[in-house]
């Protein structure tokens, strides 16, 4: 009978060994409120009371309700710390280390039992986390999904402390998942609509530098931050928890950014770094933010491919840059006569260009063996004969640019009849924009909302502008990019009898842009548009039309001379010339004058004048 009841007893003991000891409900609520309980569950307040986490996965939850009760998420980890140690690496010490660590601080648990997290132990092991370096890859214009600029985190270990060997750390990196076929416009959409998921990723660093400065063309800010090893670790610790686990991305808010924010919070318990950004986080307003926390020790910048290789071909002439670009195809033309007859300096000039040029163009392709040939006989020819260093003056810091929103009051006249106009932009910069911190010819802007008052005290909806993109990017002799844009919202056109009716319209175009001299440049876009006009029988009217200009980098700020027409399916022809001056009086101050004349076969022409005051404040 006893041999019976043996494994019975025995089982009895372990459970009563293994179960989790009761706690005051009291306490228990207090710690589920705990700040930093909130952060780990990445919760936030609910608009209509209560907590949802940011984290749309299950998986991620131990509790049926986790997602938006905070203390039951607590109660169900308490429960299974105490779980058969048996489970190994499927135990929730396991699984979700930064809980249990901050559980057994605060609770004094020192009767948990001892689980083996091989899994676990052997990754934290291999990233051997020391030191956080926030890394802002810069704008890149030829892609949506770059044009804010990005954030991840470069993870070091003691050992790569001022030894140069920062490209063996890891890249702490935040995306979205995006589908093979998406294309550009598509990504845009699906990425304002939160059309993807997002993931954390962790990978060797150099991948993510040769995917930033060598694919994307973009340059990679490097920021040393101030956290110590236990706080580096502390971050780790909770990225293995989000292992494969979904939030939901959204271009202007919930993006790689905000997310990183999340994560520099967990590192150091106190930080208010989301709670800056609770309608949208633009990438370089966050580096602001963490900079202005006092966490910045150090700045580190790297240029980018397309950069150094447009710098190195600055000082070329025409017949010398067509020699560089016939050289990297063909190498033999080193022992012709028009690369002989050059100046031994100016050989070396050619020379590193062309080899510049071939390793720019063998970017994202399989590797090619005369690519390769080629190749080295053109280092080949560098080591004889190298060329002087290469400088690259660094340009402003992307932080220092203007803030991201931005509040408008303009008075002006509109064919003698005066006007006061008030507006306000979500983000986050247009082609006249104040310009340090951002490249000459990207506009991108989400929210624009524009209202006049006239005279008489006539209040009228100008424009609701939803987004607009603009990327002018110049061509050159050895790079052919195209330039694009794209816009929709809605805005007031010319109607019958002299009216100005709302209208929601799509446009888009494409085209190409020149550099003509210094800070200046020439744009001509053929584009379409589709708009839903109230005069118009058809629901729709399509039309095709142009949009060109010039873009003027000068003293007071930029110019642009822009002229525009669309001619639509129904026989209407609209066109518009418009010039504006934005006079930038400080970071976050800017005048802008401007002046337009409108035509349209259902009205006179329209001229306007208009002064506005800008301020970005947020």
């Amino acid at each position: 009978m006893f041999r019976t009841l043996l494994p019975v007893l025995l089982a009895l003991a372990s459970f009563a060994v293994q179960a989790a000891p009761r706690h005051d409900p009291a306490s228990l609520q207090t710690l589920a409120e705990h700040p930093y309980w909130i952060s780990l569950g990445h919760y936030q307040r609910s608009l209509l009371g209560g907590w949802r986490s940011y984290i749309d996965d299950p998986a991620f939850f131990l509790a049926a309700d986790g997602e938006r009760l905070p203390l039951a998420e607590l109660q169900a980890t308490l429960e299974s710390l105490h779980a058969d140690p048996a489970l190994g690496d499927d135990h929730v010490q396991c699984r979700y280390p930064s809980r249990t660590r901050w559980l057994r601080d605060q609770l004094g648990l020192t009767e948990l039992p001892a689980v083996e997290c091989a899994e676990y132990d052997t990754w934290y092991a291999d990233i051997d986390p020391h030191s956080t370096v926030l890394v802002f890859p810069d704008a890149y214009l030829n892609s949506p999904s770059s044009m804010f600029g990005h954030t991840l985190l470069r993870i070091d270990r003691a050992d790569m402390q001022g030894n140069g060997t920062a490209l063996l750390s890891y890249a702490l990196n935040f995306g979205a998942m995006v589908g093979e076929m998406d294309n550009s416009i598509l990504y845009a959409w699906k990425g304002l609509a939160g059309g993807y998921p997002g993931q954390f990723s962790l990978l060797p660093y150099r991948d993510k530098i040769s995917e930033y400065s060598s694919l994307e063309n973009r340059d990679l800010w490097e920021y040393q931050l101030d956290l110590t090893p236990e706080e580096t670790g502390r971050m780790i610790e909770h990225v293995w928890e989000l292992r494969q686990i979904r939030f939901d991305y959204f271009f202007f808010d919930e993006n790689c950014s905000f997310r990183l924010l999340e994560l520099l919070e967990i590192a150091r318990p106190g930080l208010r770094l989301t709670d800056q950004f609770p309608l949208t986080a633009i990438p370089a307003d966050t580096v602001r933010a963490v900079k202005e926390a006092g966490m910045i020790t150090e700045v580190n910048y790297r240029p980018s491919r397309e950069k150094e290789l447009l710098a190195r071909a600055e000082p070329l002439d025409a017949d010398e840059l067509r020699l560089a670009r016939a050289l990297a195809a063909d190498t033999r033309l080193l022992q012709g006569s028009a690369c002989q007859a050059l100046p031994a300096e100016r050989q070396a000039l050619v020379q590193e260009t062309s080899y510049r040029l071939l390793r720019y163009q063998a970017v994202n392709r399989e590797r090619d063996p005369d690519n390769a040939a080629r190749s080295y006989e053109l280092l080949q020819a560098i080591n004889r004969n190298p060329p002087p260093r290469l400088e690259i003056d660094i340009p402003p810091l992307p932080e220092d640019g203007h803030e991201s929103r931005t509040w408008q009051l303009a008075a002006g006249t509109q064919d003698h009849l005066a006007f006061a106009e008030y507006g306000l932009r979500m983000a986050y910069h247009d082609l006249n924009d104040n310009l340090d911190g951002f490249p000459l010819g990207a506009q991108i802007e989400l929210g624009k909302l524009r209202v006049r008052q006239y005279e008489g005290n006539h209040w009228q909806l100008e424009e609701l502008g939803l987004i607009s993109i603009r990327s002018l990017t110049p061509r050159h002799a050895l790079l052919k990019p195209w330039s694009w844009q794209v816009e929709t919202g809605l805005e007031r056109v010319a109607g019958k009898d002299g009216r100005q009716q709302l209208v929601g319209h799509l446009n888009g175009g494409g085209g190409f842009t020149w550099q003509l001299g210094d800070g200046l440049l020439a744009y001509g876009l053929a584009t379409l548009r589709v708009e839903h006009h109230p005069d118009v029988a058809a629901k729709l009217s399509p039309a095709a039309g142009f949009d060109s200009g010039l873009l003027w980098r000068n003293g007071a700020g930029n110019m642009l001379l822009e002229a525009q027409a669309d001619y639509f399916h129904n026989g209407e022809v609209r066109r518009r010339i418009g010039l504006t001056q934005q006079l930038e009086l400080s970071r976050d101050l800017g005048l802008r004058l401007s002046a337009q004349r409108q035509f349209s076969q259902w009205a006179n022409p329209q001229n306007e004048l208009m002064l506005q005051l800008r301020w970005y404040y947020y």
